[in-house]
């Protein structure tokens, strides 16, 4: 049998984002860009900067999406208001 062929057809997603400490990490990128304050990172203990070292992808990718929500956030204002 043929495998199936296509966009993202056959790729495994189960390793994506399946550890606490990739979650904490999405999380922590997530929100220092949504959040209106500073970003505390170099307040932060040894563990948790070495966490957001290894798992330095997953933050990005928090902080990404982060700035997708603030331009949907303000695409909702936009209608809402003006």
């Amino acid at each position: 049998m043929d495998k199936p062929k296509g966009f993202l057809k056959g790729i495994d997603i189960t390793g994506f984002i399946d550890t606490g400490e990739e979650w904490h990490a999405f999380v922590i990128g997530f929100c220092e860009v949504l959040c209106p304050w500073r970003a505390f990172r170099q307040d932060v203990s040894a563990e948790l900067a070495q966490l957001l070292k290894d798992e330095h992808h997953y933050y990005l990718f928090g902080r990404g999406i982060g700035v997708i929500a603030w331009l949907i956030i303000a695409k909702i204002i936009q209608e809402a208001f003006f």
